[in-house]
Parts: structure tokens; sequence; C-alpha cells
């Protein structure tokens, strides 16, 4: 049986960060995109590709919103890891969600011990590439690669595509005038019907943010399927988080 990496054998095996920000390199950029990324990252901060959050929030599973407390690791070479406790009545469940060196994994437990849920395959590693893609706003020096291609459709708006792997996809980013964040939003593969997996819209909305060591990234979100219809506030949203830290590697 492969052994997986643990968050912290993710985060302790992150490379160091080479070299600094120079906004004057951005300036092939659509203006939009300049806006938000000097926002983001400020003059001469490491570029990072790794990240430990940590955070507390509520999930909503079925019809019911519960209190989780997380941390998450993002080693942008190698995927993410989103370890959880959430308090379900009188129990706790833990577990993690992880994409990591092309394979995604869900795995949940009562106490840690007694099995809830368990999923992996294609479709869950698809899923998950599309979680960490919409997340690259949390290590936002990695939208500085030249493999990230930048579009405008207009002053408010940049879209970054991005791929990973086998993947390929659109983060559509809403930009205030000041640089910060709005909302996100890509075609993210996933079911949240209960049937068959496909494209569905997904993102939230930024409704806070704090520096941290340099980056500027958003610290209270909203997020959920059907984003950017009506369809977010009846069905589709499901997270809601704060974070409280952000170290960089």
């Amino acid at each position: 049986m492969t052994r997986h990496p643990t968050l912290d054998e993710l985060w302790d095996g992150a490379p160091a960060a080479t070299g600094s920000f120079d906004p004057a390199k951005l300036i092939h950029l659509p203006e939009s995109a300049r806006r938000y990324l000097t926002h983001a990252i400020a003059p001469g901060t490491p570029l990072s590709s790794a990240v430990r959050l940590s955070m507390t929030g509520a999930i909503k599973l079925g019809n019911d919103w519960h209190a989780f407390d997380a941390e998450q690791v993002i080693c942008w070479d190698r995927g993410m890891i989103w370890r959880a406790r959430v308090k379900m009545g009188h129990f706790t469940v833990k577990g993690s969600d992880r994409i990591v060196d092309g394979e995604g994994a869900m795995d949940w437990r009562i106490f840690g011990l007694i099995p809830v849920m368990r999923a992996d395959g294609p479709d869950i590693t698809r899923s998950a590439m599309g979680r960490l893609e919409i997340e690259s706003v949390w290590v936002p020096a990695v939208l500085l690669d030249q493999s990230v291609e930048w579009t405008a459709p207009d002053e408010q708006r940049a879209d970054a595509t991005i791929a990973l792997a086998d993947d390929r996809v659109e983060v559509h980013l809403d930009i205030e005038k000041s640089g910060q964040l709005r909302s996100a939003r890509l075609a993210r593969w996933g079911n949240p019907e209960g049937g068959e997996f496909h494209r569905v819209d997904f993102g939230g909305w930024l409704q806070r943010e704090t520096s941290f060591g340099g980056y500027t990234i958003p610290t209270q979100l909203r997020v959920g399927w059907y984003f950017g219809s009506d369809r977010f506030d009846s069905e589709g949203e499901f997270f809601r988080a704060s974070i409280h830290q952000a170290r960089y590697r």
C-alpha cells in the first residue's frame, strides 16, 4: 500500500522561496492583473510556492452547518492537504481532503477512528485539482509563473489560465480598484447534484483580506457550487471560513 505524506511532511518538504518580487517585471500583463498582483505581493517579498494556513469556520453537510477548525498546506509543485476537525453534535469527525502528487482523496472518521466517508479515483482527483487551482490566490507568487496566461475582459476582472497535470482551467478574478479580490470562480469538476461528474461553476465571495509576510490574501470567504447564480445562496454555498494565520515558505 502506498504511504501518502502527512500534512507536516508536505510542509517540511516544501522548497525554499527563490527570488523576490519585482513589480517592474509585470509590465506585459493586463492592467487588472498587475493591479491585483502588486496589491497581493509587496515589492521585495520572497517568491514562495508554499503556504501553511490555520482557519476556523463552518461547513454545510446535508441541511446543517457544522463548526470546524483546520490547517491546510499548499505546496504548489506537489499539491495540498486540508486537515480538519468537524463538530457534529456529540461527535467529532476528523480527516482530510487532499491532492498530492497527482492523486486526490478524502478520508473522514469519527474520532479519527471510525470511517464515515472515504473516496478517491480519477473524478475525486480532478475535482481536487480544481480546488487547488482556485486556491492559488493564497499563494499568489505562483501566478507569476510564465506558464500562467492572463487575459482581461474589462478593468474589473482578470482571468488566469492555469495548467496543472492534465487539467487546464480559467480562474476568473473580480478585482476592486484597490487591487483587493472581490470574488474568484472557475468551472470545477464535481457532482453537487449527486449524479455524474461534470463541470460546474464554483467559487466564492472574498470578504476580507490580511497581510502575512509580504502577501495580502483573502481571509474571510463564502464558497460553494453554482457561484454567480441564485442557486449559490439557496443550495450551492457549503463552506465559510476565516483564516487566522498564514506562513510562507
